[in-house]
């Protein structure tokens, strides 16, 4: 198979560096070492974000959403602090930003993306949660969008892009994994076969490809985490600014929930404290 076009760019950094806490059972990146942050695994369950706040930032105020696999993100200044009880009531949405303010932004997941970006020139953060219907939804472009609208710079930004489950292993029908990559080839959802041919569903040798072939021809694996690149380097968002986790949440059943695995819902939960560390 032939391309006509340039290929997408969906490289992310390969200098960035990722860190296993394994007394608190979390992980670092260091893109994000101007910020306290985690992403927790299976052995932090059944811990809340009320008390995993205690290991990043202690005197932080922890917030999170009703997840709802939407393209919806909300200041938390517009939301309830999360309670010991886990009585609040929790705004329907898929992605928290803040200002600097010692504020614990968290979102969870059992194989979507969890994505936590930091402004290390403000210290002003988000939390998303980034599955395949949120993504071909762009919801991280939009927090992007609302983090610039509150005073932010694209340059000033860092993504890292915690466990998930991989390309290699995430089968899915033609038909969504058109829908995810439509968001960066410029062709509408429904335009299927030509976006197979645009990006090449069995080309297996093309470097950082979003989509990998499958034995079954009505399906394909799509890698998320670069399809989330790809929208990234659309915005002019350069490589170095960029992470994924060297993680699979559905071949490492040690380390991870993953409800392709097993159909459980249980979750990890991943978190950011906005304000820069002194």
């Amino acid at each position: 198979m032939t391309h006509s076009s340039p290929p997408i760019e969906t490289a992310a950094s390969t200098t960035a560096t990722w860190q296993w806490h394994e007394s608190s059972a979390y992980l670092t990146c260091s893109l994000l070492a101007d910020f306290a942050h985690g992403f927790w695994s299976r052995q932090a369950y059944p811990q809340t974000p009320f008390e995993l706040t205690s290991h990043l930032f202690p005197s932080a105020t922890p917030y999170r959403t009703k997840q709802i696999h939407s393209a919806i993100v909300v200041d938390c200044e517009n939301l309830d602090p999360v309670a010991e009880s886990q009585t609040s009531r929790f705004v329907e949405a898929d992605g928290i930003i803040g200002a600097a303010g010692d504020r614990a932004l968290w979102t969870c997941s059992a194989d979507c993306t969890p994505v936590a970006i930091g402004d290390v020139r403000t210290g002003a953060a988000s939390a998303i949660h980034s599955g395949w219907r949120g993504t071909a939804a762009r919801i991280v472009p939009e927090a992007i969008a609302q983090l610039e609208a509150r005073g932010s710079k694209r340059e000033d930004l860092r993504f890292a892009l915690g466990p998930a489950i991989g390309g290699a292993v995430y089968q899915v029908s033609q038909e969504v994994a058109a829908q995810v990559v439509s968001t960066l080839v410029g062709l509408g959802a429904n335009e299927v076969e030509a976006i197979v041919e645009r990006v090449g569903f069995a080309d297996r040798d093309r470097p950082e490809s979003p989509l990998l072939s499958d034995p079954d021809p009505s399906k394909a694996r799509l890698d998320v985490r670069r399809t989330i690149v790809g929208q990234l380097r659309q915005l002019g968002i350069t490589a170095g600014a960029i992470a994924i986790a060297p993680h699979c949440t559905f071949q490492e059943p040690d380390r991870f929930f993953s409800y392709r695995r097993t159909g459980e819902k249980f979750v990890q939960w991943s978190g950011i404290v906005t304000g820069l560390r002194s």
